[in-house]
């Protein structure tokens, strides 16, 4: 301990009277935080190694353990907070960027929460979902803006790939490294299940996983890792990576030490070497050479396979999405910023980008005034929590939501936030093996099923409630929401109008 001493943010409460010294929290630590005094005949921990994760407290057979926010503090004031104080004495002391997981935990507004929606009353009769169809299922990708006959009046079917979801959400894109085999497994099952995708994120596809492909969209990174022939016509559909987020305008990167045989083998790359991805493709550089590289991919599917384009969030998001829209892709895909992350750069985390609910309400206007939204489906994610996230979603004009946290929180995750460090103890974010072995995909696969079944029914509820039927009727129908304690212009940028109006 020195001058920059940092005191553990957790402490650990260990009830004496309880434990009955089973070593169940030593074992199960990866952090290597509880051991055994074999002197004074008890357990002690070394709270400076806890990332709070929980794995201890779930596990002790007799409730002996609990975690607790430290109270201890520096002299903060409302410039100098804690924070900010032991950032600065972190990079003191190594002179490196900190680096960060999950997404941003700064306390920025959650426009989501800040959105109430309609009801029907006495005038527009509510709808049970119990007695009544409800419909959820819908299609992402260009749609045909007038019906075409032939000489005999027939309806001639003309549409490009379409993506068919029985619910309108989607597990997003993590790649297999920065998340284990049993993590991916799990999802890819529960997709195949719900009747919706996966997304394979830039570390190709395992082996394993190709009988899932009816279920899987596969990714194109800047990176390219894992891209061949049949990677590509092994999914339902093919996304392009332009930008992730939790850290626009950066590329990713995954350490040597998680490339083992398998990832290896899975991307294309040698063993134990970084896996680096670049910032920007470095053959993109305009609209134009995105649409070369849209149409390279329709024609190494021969124009069965939607493309999705996955953008940041970010200042100019309605122009980028209009280009995008004439670039020949099907499907954008937006992150906004309080996305996650397996590891991020802390300050780009937590600054760059701007909120999910405010992009998609700018770039569905957009595209409306421009007369181009039906040349693409629109999916947003970046922290959609619960089915009245995915409602607002829709009614703010969204086709289709993905979801990654709430997917990794219903597989165990406590969100301790540091994925980077390979030492998930939940068996997620982790390529050691027998923590990987700690999720056992068939449970794990069911609670996505679980949750994403809740959600369903809830949806079914609340449009029920509001008098709609169908996904298709309330996309874009923002009369459905009202603003609570927006100024005049986040309700214009929103096109909503305010509670009481």
């Amino acid at each position: 301990m020195g001058i920059n001493y940092l005191y553990p943010p957790f402490e650990i409460i260990r009830n004496q009277d309880r434990c009955i010294t089973c070593r169940v929290c030593e074992r199960q630590c990866a952090n290597l935080v509880h051991h055994y005094d074999a002197e004074k005949g008890r357990m002690t921990a070394d709270e400076s190694l806890c990332v709070n994760c929980h794995r201890c407290v779930s596990l002790c057979p007799t409730r002996a353990l609990k975690i607790v926010k430290t109270d201890h503090t520096f002299k903060e004031n409302a410039n100098w907070k804690t924070e900010v104080i032991e950032d600065i004495y972190r990079q003191a002391q190594t002179g490196g960027v900190l680096l960060a997981s999950m997404g941003t935990p700064k306390d920025y507004p959650v426009y989501w929460d800040k959105m109430l929606i309609n009801a029907s009353q006495v005038t527009n009769p509510s709808i049970d979902p119990l007695r009544e169809p409800m419909e959820t299922r819908t299609y992402l990708g260009k749609k045909n803006s007038k019906i075409e006959r032939d000489s005999e009046g027939r309806i001639i079917t003309n549409t490009t790939g379409q993506l068919k979801m029985d619910i309108p959400i989607m597990f997003s894109a993590m790649s297999y490294g920065s998340i284990s085999y049993n993590a991916h497994k799990s999802l890819a099952i529960a997709a195949s299940e719900l009747g919706t995708f996966y997304n394979t994120g830039e570390g190709g596809l395992h082996k394993d996983f190709y009988h899932y492909g009816k279920h899987t969209i596969v990714q194109v990174a800047s990176g390219r890792f894992g891209v061949h022939p049949d990677y590509l016509n092994a999914g339902a559909a093919i996304e392009i990576k332009m930008g992730q987020g939790a850290k626009p305008g950066i590329g990713g990167h995954l350490p040597g030490s998680k490339i083992g045989e398998d990832i290896s083998a899975t991307r294309m790359i040698p063993l134990y070497a970084d896996a680096i991805s670049p910032a920007p493709h470095h053959d993109i550089y305009s609209i134009e050479d995105l649409r070369q590289l849209v149409y390279a991919l329709k024609e190494a599917t021969r124009y069965t396979k939607p493309i999705i384009v996955k953008v940041a969030a970010v200042h100019n998001i309605s122009a980028i999405a209009s280009g995008i829209a004439r670039s020949g892709a099907d499907i954008i895909a937006i992150d906004g910023f309080r996305g996650g992350t397996g590891a991020a750069p802390l300050r780009i985390r937590d600054n760059v980008g701007i909120p999910i609910e405010l992009a998609l309400a700018s770039v569905d206007q957009r595209l409306r005034q421009e007369g181009i939204r039906g040349n693409v489906s629109l999916v947003v994610g970046g922290s959609i929590r619960s089915s009245s996230d995915v409602i607002k979603a829709i009614a703010l004009g969204a086709d289709a939501v993905y979801i990654a946290t709430s997917a990794l929180v219903a597989l165990g995750c406590h969100l301790c936030r540091t994925c980077h460090s390979g030492k998930c103890n939940w068996g997620i974010a982790t390529q050691n093996p027998e923590l990987v072995k700690r999720l056992n995909p068939d449970v794990g696969s069911q609670h996505l099923v679980n949750l994403i079944t809740a959600w369903n029914h809830e949806i079914k509820e609340m449009m029920g409630g509001m008098g709609i039927n169908s996904i298709e009727a309330l996309r874009g129908n923002r009369l459905m929401l009202r603003g609570i304690g927006l100024n005049e212009t986040e309700l214009k940028i929103l096109g909503i109008s305010h509670a009481g109006q």
